[in-house]
């Protein structure tokens, strides 16, 4: 693979597996995995899931250790955050330095400097040829819900166009975006009104691109009047959906209809973005610029931030006061932020998800056709964003959301963590960080293999 990631030296390495020890001999008293699970049985919210019934202690680039001292190779990288890994020495050192200055003033009562240097970077990386403007928030819905808010503001208009499979969010209105009911719609509703939805094409369930196009117009025809739509949103790779790129056909062609009917375009990069797919934004891939771009996840490493890049003229829609929260864009965030960013430039972290993808791709494929012979249906994904979709046979194409529960299941009692999406949850997702070694990403893979090989041989 190119920009491969060397391992780490024998004296890091011996210094984690001293670290495992000094975990492993502690008293009887000590934290387990069971009786912290108790404790949060008893203290959190049956409806906060968690893929893994292990408590972390440590992690370090793209491994993990859980209180008891057991490694995990992590493929999941905290759903998307970590493509610069677990505590990369830049983000660690950016946030220390800032926490010697100020955590916290609110930008709307004392600004910062990190605020406005981030921004300047966002609106330096965001493609369009045209002045840009960003805001910082905290999560990932709070920057979908800011982006419709700009959008309704900027152009006197109210609805937004979504699509099947789409995730945006668990607030209200984001959940009225979101095309999936279980878990995240389930039993919540009613949601905001002037939230309509159009088809995602698919292979699966027979959709082209025409036929999406098609259903789109008809849209405009009977509920969404098209002078009155502020925004169409999707995911340029649909995250939660199953990992599905969008077709670059139907992209260029919904640049089209907005610029036709005075739509703003909705990048939604929260998942896919800072390189995930191997460009800063994954739109990028079809040369289509969007109107505003949602984004957090990987942009600080793993400290919570998220923001709305967007053209300037749009974005100064709202009076001063519209646009805020008390936390947005915390200077702590913001410095792991820059850093974070700088990590990715000077790294080579956008070939390396590139190089990745591929490599990613050519394992699959060879591990599907040994050991799930007719079992994987299919790879797909850009850059280093791939999943792979398991069915119960190639003839009827059945999703097999039983055989993808046992994958993760026996790869997490081997030490590789995985996590599954789809609308069906019979696809397995990768979201290693960029930074981990061709060591560690070969190590991972060969515990896939017999996670999968354990798995089918169950059935």
């Amino acid at each position: 693979m190119a920009n491969v990631v060397k391992e780490k030296p024998a004296r890091a390495r011996a210094k984690k597996k001293a670290k495992i020890e000094v975990v492993s001999s502690a008293t009887p008293d000590a934290k387990t995995n069971a009786s912290l699970l108790a404790r949060r049985q008893a203290a959190v919210p049956h409806g906060v899931a968690s893929a893994a019934p292990v408590f972390a202690s440590h992690a370090e680039n793209a491994e993990l250790w859980d209180v008891e001292g057991n490694r995990y190779i992590d493929f999941a990288g905290g759903i998307a955050v970590l493509n610069t890994g677990h505590r990369h020495p830049k983000v660690v050192e950016a946030a220390k330095a800032q926490e010697d200055h100020y955590t916290h003033t609110s930008f709307q009562v004392v600004p910062y400097e990190p605020y406005v240097a981030l921004a300047e970077k966002l609106n330096a990386l965001a493609p369009g040829d045209f002045a840009k403007k960003t805001l910082l928030v905290t999560t990932g819905a709070e920057a979908v819900e800011n982006a419709v808010k700009i959008a309704r503001a900027a152009t006197g208009r109210t609805g937004v166009i979504a699509f099947t499979g789409a995730y945006h969010g668990r607030t209200l209105l984001t959940l009225g975006m979101t095309g999936k009911i279980s878990p995240y719609k389930k039993d919540v509703g009613p949601f905001p009104a002037d939230v309509f939805r159009a088809p995602f094409p698919s292979k699966r369930n027979d959709i082209t691109v025409a036929d999406a196009l098609t259903a789109l117009e008809n849209l405009f025809l009977t509920d969404a009047q098209p002078d009155r739509i502020a925004a169409i949103i999707l995911e340029p790779v649909l995250g939660e959906g199953g990992y599905y790129p969008v077709p670059t056909e139907l992209m260029q062609a919904l640049r089209g209809i907005c610029d036709k009917h005075g739509i703003l375009l909705i990048a939604d990069e929260v998942q896919a973005g800072f390189g995930r797919t191997g460009t800063w934004f994954a739109i990028e891939h079809s040369g289509v610029v969007p109107d505003l771009i949602t984004v957090a996840k990987s942009m600080a490493g793993g400290y919570p931030i998220a923001g709305v890049i967007g053209r300037a003229d749009v974005m100064d829609a709202l009076a001063p006061g519209g646009l805020g929260g008390t936390y947005g864009g915390n200077p702590v965030a913001c410095a792991a932020a820059l850093a974070a960013i700088q990590a990715i430039e000077e790294e080579g972290l956008l070939a390396r998800s590139t190089a990745l993808g591929e490599h990613f791709r050519s394992r699959f494929a060879e591990i599907g056709a040994r050991a799930a012979p007719y079992r994987m249906w299919d790879i797909r994904g850009l850059g280093a964003m791939l999943a792979v979709e398991f069915v119960t046979d190639f003839e009827t194409a059945t999703p097999d959301a039983a055989l993808t529960k046992s994958v993760c299941a026996h790869a997490l009692k081997r030490g590789l963590i995985l996590l599954s999406c789809g609308m069906h949850g019979n696809a397995v997702r990768i979201m290693v960080p960029l930074t981990a070694s061709d060591e560690i990403i070969e190590e991972g893979l060969s515990i896939f293999e017999e996670a999968l090989t354990a798995a089918v041989a169950e059935q």
